[in-house]
């Protein structure tokens, strides 16, 4: 009885679980467009590279391949499978950046001038260009109503084929540590941030860019939660503290604001639900990233790793449901377009090199500060090129949110002058 009720209660949802909320009053889009649907297409195309691959690998390992593999494809085989363990005396590992004996403060502030604009240049025009495309129309005149792109999954493909390259090159470039993890298991890292990244997106169908962005900063929380459960950490109260204080200022902030044009009940729910599972995804990808780390890689050597597999699980899953040529010939009708996904892409790969960066030379606080500030502008330019309202209980609500997140910075540092170890929160590959 309770199963047959459970169906009632998904089949009555389904309706809710649509495509944007343009015209919550016209007729329902056909249920291939619902993004639920959509959702289990890509998971499905996922799955078909996934477990045949998860296959293979318990396949060579129950073989002990390692051992008795030969011939060509052995390589290839112990890369992927079972990596390169390095041995004590062969470990090269890399010098720290070296800083000139004396550096002048006006040349640090320079750099660190330069890494806030580099930061603060890339993800506020990455933030714009996201509402951009998943929000407005193209090619609209004074009689035809143009059309909008509907398809998250290909724009986290040129995403992702992008920071691939620039990973690639700066690994051939600049010397890296000798790669010792197993290839396969960036796949877990990847298939979480690919769908953290869909979810991203198809939330702006959904809800406000402002709310986005809010949603993201609240996601220490479920960080913190996915640490206990993924690795066994613990935290001081302070961090109980200050994550309360953001769950308090976003629900300010949500129950505060009026309802944005073309919103209904049912698509606030659907954004709601798409950002819990962007802030599940990435928190598990931050999570999974930190384990990764204890094979003494560098942050380009995991973006490489990552991205290689995102660009073939969403190659794949286009490829399978024959959207790869259709969001080709959208970028061919619609030049504009084309524009807006290629500067995506540049910003945000050129934004994981300033992250890079920005840590190498001031460390993790600034950079932390930084990104906080930006989340701030993001909001404000948001509201002022798209028209967004923000109440003064909802404004409230934002200070108190980061207010906390800067609290956040200020305990960390202190805790790391008195010589304290500092559990990492987030991880800083892939942000985007």
């Amino acid at each position: 009885m309770d199963a047959r009720w459970w169906a009632v209660v998904l089949l009555a949802a389904l309706p809710s679980l649509g495509a944007g909320g343009e015209n919550p009053e016209g007729p329902l889009e056909s249920w291939t467009h619902l993004w639920f649907f959509r959702f289990l297409v890509n998971a499905a195309g996922y799955a078909s590279f996934m477990v045949p691959g998860y296959l293979l690998v318990q396949y060579f390992r129950r073989k002990n391949y390692l051992e008795t593999g030969r011939g060509l494809c052995f390589p290839l085989v112990k890369t992927c499978v079972f990596g390169n363990e390095p041995k004590a005396p062969d470990e090269v590992p890399l010098a720290p950046r070296a800083e000139p004996a004396e550096t002048s403060p006006t040349w640090q502030a320079l750099k660190l001038l330069f890494c806030a604009a580099g930061l603060q240049v890339s993800y506020l025009t990455w933030g714009v260009l996201q509402e951009r495309v998943m929000t407005r129309s193209y090619g609209a005149t004074a009689t035809l109503p143009g059309e909008r792109f509907s398809d998250s999954q290909f724009l986290v493909l040129m995403n992702r084929v992008l920071a691939l390259m620039v990973a690639g090159f700066y690994c051939i470039l600049c010397k890296q540590p000798r790669h010792g993890a197993p290839m396969y298991r960036y796949s877990f890292a990847s298939l979480s941030n690919v769908l953290s990244s869909w979810c991203q997106y198809e939330a702006l169908k959904f809800v406000s860019f402002p709310t986005q962005v809010l949603a993201k900063a609240s996601k220490v929380i479920p960080v913190m939660l996915m640490g206990k459960l993924v690795s066994r950490r613990s935290y001081e109260h302070w961090e109980y503290l200050t994550a309360g204080l953001i769950s308090i200022g976003v629900s300010m902030f949500l129950l505060s604001s009026g309802p944005e044009p073309h919103s209904s009940p049912a698509t606030t729910l659907s954004g709601l639900i798409l950002l819990a599972g962007y802030i599940a995804f990435d928190s598990f990808t931050s999570n999974w990233q930190d384990a990764l780390f204890a094979y003494k890689m560098s942050s380009v050597q995991m973006m490489f790793g990552v991205n290689f597999f995102s660009c073939l699980f969403t190659v794949g899953s286009l490829l399978e449901q024959g959207a790869l040529l259709e969001g080709i010939r959208f970028m061919g009708r619609h030049s504009e377009f084309a524009a807006h996904t290629l500067l995506l892409s540049i910003c945000s790969a050129c934004g994981q090199l300033f992250i890079f960066y920005t840590i190498g030379q001031f460390g993790a606080a600034v950079f932390t500060i930084i990104m906080t500030l930006r989340q701030a502008f993001a909001i404000l330019l948001s509201c002022l090129l798209y028209g967004h309202t923000v109440t003064v209980v909802g404004g409230l609500g934002v200070a108190v949110v980061f207010a906390a997140l800067l609290l956040r910075v200020y305990a960390r540092g202190r805790l790391k002058q008195r010589g304290k170890k500092v559990v990492p929160v987030e991880s800083s590959v892939q942000k985007v």
